[in-house]
């Protein structure tokens, strides 16, 4: 019997220092979460401002590129106006944005105009599209795509020129019907075993003009020092 106590309390002992380490270690991992948390957290709100910047910066040069600075005087980025999610038809955009507005004193010069293609050869392509008050074409830049590399990524203006050639066309020069890639019987290059890519692309210029003569009189009025909203 004694033999048999003494065990028990060891056995009662040995749990308890188990108990205790698990505790101990639970408190550990507790404190370590919170510090850990609170690091995060205080990185992010450090980081927050230098990223937002960053970002602002990169939207500026992509739209400096189609609208250059010497056009305009305005601040592109936050001269915008907001297109509802059903004023989007035909821009492939998944919900309402936002257009920005290119003023020189009070009067609209062009507008720049995002846009997606959604039948890219590997998903969708994100554009920008600058069209002018004249309805001409300022630029078009890709900003986003996932096409196979060193063939869909010519529409990128780092690997190809091909992107410039949308600069100054109109939805009537070409005509209508040649708005489509030679392969289709149109006036755009395609790309060497590549086509898919370029078709989506030209395809989706075409509706961005579209959107832009339905809504001409909402998009270039003049002496409009506040942004509207197009419904």
């Amino acid at each position: 019997m004694p033999t048999n106590f003494k065990k028990e309390s060891l056995k009662k002992e040995s749990l308890k220092k188990v108990s205790s380490s698990i505790s101990k270690n639970s408190v550990l991992l507790g404190i370590f979460a919170l510090v850990t948390t609170a690091l995060l957290a205080f990185t992010a709100e450090l980081t927050k401002e230098p990223i937002t910047k960053a970002e602002r910066e990169a939207q500026q040069r992509a739209l400096f590129e189609i609208v250059p600075r010497t056009r305009h005087n305005n601040d592109l980025l936050s001269d915008t106006i907001k297109v509802s999610e059903s004023a989007w038809a035909g821009l492939g955009l998944k919900s309402g944005g936002d257009i920005y507005v290119a003023r020189h004193t009070d009067e609209t010069i062009a507008v720049i105009i995002p846009a997606i293609a959604p039948d890219g050869y590997s998903g969708d392509i994100r554009l920008i599209v600058g069209v002018n008050a004249d309805g001409t074409i300022a630029g078009v830049r890709v900003i986003d795509h996932k096409e196979t590399p060193g063939l869909g990524d010519k529409i990128e203006l780092k690997k190809n020129p091909w992107i410039i050639g949308f600069d100054g066309l109109s939805a009537q020069s070409p005509t209508p019907s040649h708005w489509k890639v030679k392969k289709d019987g149109g006036d755009f290059d395609q790309f060497a075993g590549a086509t898919i890519t370029p078709r989506a692309v030209v395809n989706q210029v075409r509706r961005v003009l579209e959107f832009v003569d339905a809504h001409r009189d909402e998009l270039f009025k003049k002496n409009d020092a506040v942004s509207g909203e197009i419904q």
